[in-house]
């Protein structure tokens, strides 16, 4: 059942996706590799095959990141559930959230406190949408200083689509553990961190990108 906050947010994500896309809705949806979870997300409009072009061209020219779960986050997201040692009694700062999909995955996996960091605060409207929908409380930052200060754990999925974050990794090292989910830089081999192995993914709802985006690599921080 939708609480009233969760209309509220509903319908101020709606106003912001419709200048990008009038003709489009998000809906609420379970996810094909993690089904557990529940998102609102990008309504798929064509459920037989990939997005119509001129779609896609509207989101890559001012994209609504947190209206799909990018592959990353399903596979980081995924694997908390299946190791919720990861985050037990930790508090865990997952950083450029997107959907909120790893962030609810840490919660429901046993994390003390989850704050979600971004600088786009349509993305923490969708992670407290998304949260209120999985019954989990994750608490909202746009003061990554501030966020990083109170980490045990720092997760992060798919934010090297701009390599201008690369030295975001050192950051979070400084920080406490890391867990950093990649699909989008095929060589990476960030200094200081371990490679934990890949797993295939694809964005959802499926944007039809090229294969190459489909493997996810998880690395962690070395102790």
């Amino acid at each position: 059942m939708t609480t009233e906050q969760e209309k509220v947010g509903l319908n101020a994500l709606h106003e912001r996706l419709h200048r990008v896309l009038p003709a489009v809705s998000l809906s609420c949806q379970s996810l094909p590799q993690t089904p557990a979870l529940r998102l609102w997300l990008l309504d798929e409009l064509f459920p037989e095959q990939a997005l119509d072009p001129e779609i896609v061209n509207a989101i890559m020219e001012e994209p609504p990141y947190w209206s799909f779960c990018w592959a990353s986050g399903q596979v980081l997201a995924q694997y908390l559930l299946d190791n919720p040692e990861q985050v037990a009694g930790r508090c865990v700062v997952d950083v450029g959230p997107g959907s909120g999909v790893v962030a609810i995955a840490a919660a429901l996996a046993g994390a003390r406190k989850v704050i979600a960091c971004d600088l786009d605060e349509d993305a923490l409207t969708a992670t407290a949408v998304n949260a209120r929908e999985n019954g989990v409380e994750v608490v909202l930052s746009n003061d990554l200083d501030s966020a990083l200060a109170e980490a045990d754990l720092v997760t992060a999925a798919d934010i090297l689509y701009d390599r201008d974050n690369l030295p975001l990794l050192a950051r979070f090292q400084a920080a406490g553990a890391v867990l950093l989910a990649d699909s989008r830089v095929p060589d990476l081999n960030p200094p200081g961190y371990r490679l934990l192995g890949e797993w295939q993914s694809c964005t959802w709802p499926d944007l039809g990108e090229s294969r190459e985006y489909n493997g996810v690599r998880l690395f962690a921080s070395e102790p």
